[in-house]
């Protein structure tokens, strides 16, 4: 039994205290609401426990202060020259949820969100500034839950003598607390919507397919979805290159003897040199990490796009979208913005385009690009743009309901010329824009009052849709395709990249192969 109360400060000022199933924590409060950070769902994944699924937390007594985020998961020092987690707490509990909540009342029964972050399955933290749920739960008047899950190597390496997809585990596993205990904070256990970005909607995507998720969440928003899933051939390969970094086996035994916080420097070593397998890894290695969801034929029994169809989340509602320029963020940071030639133009084509005549065919359908806009399009298409749509398709197709977004609204850092891409909508929701993603693409100069709008309704469509199943905008079906633009004058329209639509409109997106 869980219950919510409140405590005396030595300040005077009245603390939340929630009784939740493991023991009691007490939080603050915060701009009118009861935060709550740092609170364990699951044992700290050391000793014994390193590089299994995630074990229940062990009960307390007493009240435990939730007043810090816990410490991340180990993880890269960065990505593409910009650093990863900058200041944090250090320590072995990574696997802790924060809790964002108008009132700890067990009888209020808000709706629930519960964020995942993306990082390339290798970074992230939801400790991370640009995380600060106080606008959503504030302006929608929900429940908002972040929580951390292993990235990297503790999670999503196949490794021997450990479970597949360790950081998807963690990620049911802090469903199941929100399940058991989100009442406590004045959640409704009956009315979660999990969301995610990059890799935290691969992630949504993940969960969406996965029978050990089935009955946790009753919505589900995908932001970026992106395309890479590993076969269990291709990953096992890819463990084994990470773990001869370490001059080692790709075994739970062998990298169990590395401390976990210098084990990342082998993710480090691999990532730019990853090059040199293209023969065996294809597209992947031009992805900059080497971790994916594996699809192992449990924990991920198959991809997302095959289990949606197959109707594996008909009763889940569905939003998944995307940027109109995602790859351009990728372009910007690796220096490259707008100087791509015909030489890497065709090798983008052959590398990303859809069927053995890919290159011919993006040719002829944008006959008026550039190279440069070719080489970006065909990795926003292949990597972000047709996965997120094709994920929206699969649940119609399946029996379920879905809706479909594009942000085309240009980020206003060097007078736009980042254009709406990868991350940009992280910001927008979360209203962070001096944080993280947010003061490289608002360029520390504070949001517009068009940005301001803008934000606003992403919040309210998100929160409409996480308290009734409707966003704001019509589901999608395959005729007319309606799809909300969000910009600085919104509008529903049919799906604008029609013409990549009809390129990508037989690929399947299996699984990634080991080509040899």
């Amino acid at each position: 039994m869980t219950t919510a109360e409140s405590s005396e400060s030595a300040t005077g000022t009245a603390e939340p205290v929630v009784r939740a199933a493991a023991g009691a924590v007490r939080g603050r409060r915060e701009g009118g609401l009861a935060v709550f950070r740092g609170i364990p769902f699951a044992e700290p994944p050391v000793g014994d426990a390193r590089f299994q699924a995630p074990r229940p937390v062990r009960s307390w007594e007493g009240t435990r202060d939730a007043y810090v985020f816990g410490p991340p998961p180990p993880q890269e020092s960065g990505f593409m020259g910009r650093a990863g987690v900058l200041e944090a707490p250090t320590g072995d509990d990574w696997l802790t949820v924060n809790v964002w909540t108008p009132e700890p009342d067990p009888a209020a029964r808000r709706p629930v969100m519960v964020w995942i972050y993306g990082g390339a399955y290798k970074l992230g933290h939801s400790g991370s500034p640009g995380y600060d749920a106080r606008r959503i739960a504030r302006d929608g008047d929900v429940v908002v839950v972040t929580l951390n899950y292993r990235v990297g190597i503790e999670g999503f390496a196949q490794i021997d003598g450990a479970p597949a997809n360790r950081g998807l585990l963690d990620q049911v596993a802090a469903l199941e607390w929100v399940r058991e205990n989100i009442a406590a904070f004045g959640g409704d256990p009956g009315r979660v919507t999990v969301f995610g970005e990059s890799a935290g909607a691969g992630s949504v995507a993940s969960l969406l397919a996965m029978p050990s998720a089935a009955g946790l969440f009753r919505r589900a928003i995908a932001q970026s979805v992106p395309g890479t899933y590993f076969s269990g051939e291709l990953a096992r390969d890819i463990a084994g290159a990470l773990a001869a970094e370490v001059g080692l086996r790709p075994t739970a035994a062998d990298l169990s003897t590395v401390d976990p916080r210098q084990l990342p420097s082998a993710g480090e070593a691999l990532g730019p040199a990853m090059r040199r397998y293209e023969e065996r890894w294809g597209e992947v290695v031009h992805t900059l990490t080497p971790f994916a969801p594996v699809v192992d034929g449990e924990v991920l029994p198959t991809t997302p796009w095959q289990a949606l169809a197959a109707g594996s989340a008909r009763d889940v509602e569905l939003i998944s979208g995307h940027n109109r320029d995602e790859y351009r963020l990728f372009l910007a940071l690796g220096g490259q913005l707008g100087l791509a030639g015909e030489k890497e133009a065709a090798a983008a084509l052959r590398a990303f385009g859809p069927g053995p005549d890919g290159e011919r065919a993006y040719r002829a359908a944008f006959p008026e690009a550039s190279p440069a806009d070719l080489h970006e399009r065909v990795q926003s298409d292949w990597l972000f743009h047709m996965p997120s749509l094709r994920l929206a398709e699969a649940q119609v197709a399946g029996g379920g309901r879905a809706h479909v977004y594009e942000l085309t609204w240009p980020a206003p850092a060097g007078g736009g010329v980042m254009g709406a891409c990868h991350g940009l909508d992280i910001p927008l929701l979360f209203g962070t824009f001096d944080a993280d993603l947010g003061l490289l693409l608002f360029d520390g100069s504070g949001p517009s009052p068009e940005a301001e709008a803008l934000s606003s309704r992403f919040r309210t469509a998100w929160t409409a849709f996480a308290t009734t199943g409707d966003p704001g905008w019509p589901a999608y079906d395959p005729d007319r395709r309606l799809t909300q633009v969000f910009d600085a004058a919104p509008e529903v329209t049919a799906y604008p990249e029609e013409t990549s639509r009809l390129l990508w409109q037989d690929h399947t997106f299996p699984a990634l192969p080991l080509l040899s």
